[in-house]
C-alpha cells in the first residue's frame, strides 16, 4: 500500500513540476505533441458522447426546413469559423487551434444530430466554440443542426440564397 501512495504523490509532483515549469507551449502557431492530440481527441469524444447520449431527436428533424433565418443564423453566428460553400478560409479561421471543422466541406452526417445539438449548445472549452444555449432556444440550435447537416449538399448558390431568405 506503501508503494502506491508514493508512485501516486510521485506522479503527482512531477505532473506539477511539469506544469509550473511551462515546458509545453501553448501557443496557437505550435501544434499539440502527438499524444496529446490523442488524448485531447478522446476525452473531447468521449465527453460530449456521454452527454449527448440522453438527448431526445425531435420526431420532426428531418421536417424543418432549415433555411431563411437558420442560414442567417449561421451566416452570422458560424460561419466565420467553419465557413460556408464557396466561402474563402477567414482569418479567424486560419487562426484557431484547433483548426473549426468546415460543415460544407465534411462527410455527410460525420456527427450524430446529438452530438452536433449537444456542442452547439454547450460549447467546447479552450476551441472558440462558444455555448450558443444561453442565447438561442432548442428549436433554434436543431434547425442548426439541420443546416450544418445539409451545408455539404449545397452549392454557394444556394447557401447565398438561403442567407438572403429566398
Amino acid at each position: 500500500m506503501k508503494k502506491i501512495i508514493f508512485t501516486v504523490l510521485s506522479l503527482l509532483i512531477v505532473t506539477l513540476l511539469f506544469v509550473w515549469s511551462g515546458v509545453y507551449n501553448i501557443a496557437a502557431t505550435d501544434k499539440h505533441w502527438g499524444i496529446t492530440n490523442e488524448l485531447i481527441e478522446i476525452l473531447r469524444e468521449r465527453s460530449i458522447e456521454t452527454r449527448a447520449e440522453n438527448i431526445i431527436v425531435p420526431a420532426n428533424l428531418d421536417d424543418a426546413s432549415g433555411t431563411g433565418t437558420t442560414a442567417k443564423n449561421y451566416e452570422e453566428m458560424c460561419s466565420v469559423c467553419h465557413l460556408a460553400p464557396g466561402m474563402e478560409a477567414t482569418e479567424l479561421h486560419e487562426g484557431l487551434y484547433p483548426q473549426p471543422p468546415v460543415f460544407s466541406r465534411s462527410a455527410h452526417g460525420e456527427h450524430d444530430a446529438r452530438d452536433n445539438f449537444w456542442v452547439i449548445k454547450n460549447g467546447i472549452k479552450l476551441t472558440g466554440m462558444p455555448a450558443w444555449g444561453k442565447s438561442h432556444t432548442d428549436a433554434e440550435i436543431w434547425a442548426l443542426v439541420i443546416f450544418i447537416d445539409r451545408l455539404n449538399e449545397m452549392s454557394a448558390e444556394e447557401y447565398q440564397e438561403a442567407v438572403s431568405g429566398g
